[in-house]
């Protein structure tokens, strides 16, 4: 993965059951909130952070969503196997 943590990548994420995403999330926005007050005042030193961490966002809450409406890739492969069985 190029940008965002290391260790918020989608394999990952789909691992997750739906409290710790969801403090994942929590953690990730008190990051991005940190790093705007910084980037505001002239102390940042690394501006390709904020890109990554809003990435990182929205990677959660796509796997949140993907989880809402049942179409994550676990969704999928089980309507493939369920075509060929």
């Amino acid at each position: 993965m190029a940008v965002g943590s290391t260790n918020l990548t989608p394999e990952q994420l789909r691992g997750l059951e739906p409290g710790p995403l969801a403090d994942a999330l929590a953690e990730a926005k008190k990051e991005l909130f940190n790093l705007r007050f910084q980037s505001a005042t002239g102390q940042l030193e690394n501006h390709g952070r904020l890109r990554a961490v809003r990435k990182d966002i929205a990677r959660i809450y796509t796997e949140m969503r993907e989880r809402e409406l049942g179409i994550g890739r676990e969704a999928v492969e089980t309507a493939e196997n369920e075509k060929v069985g």
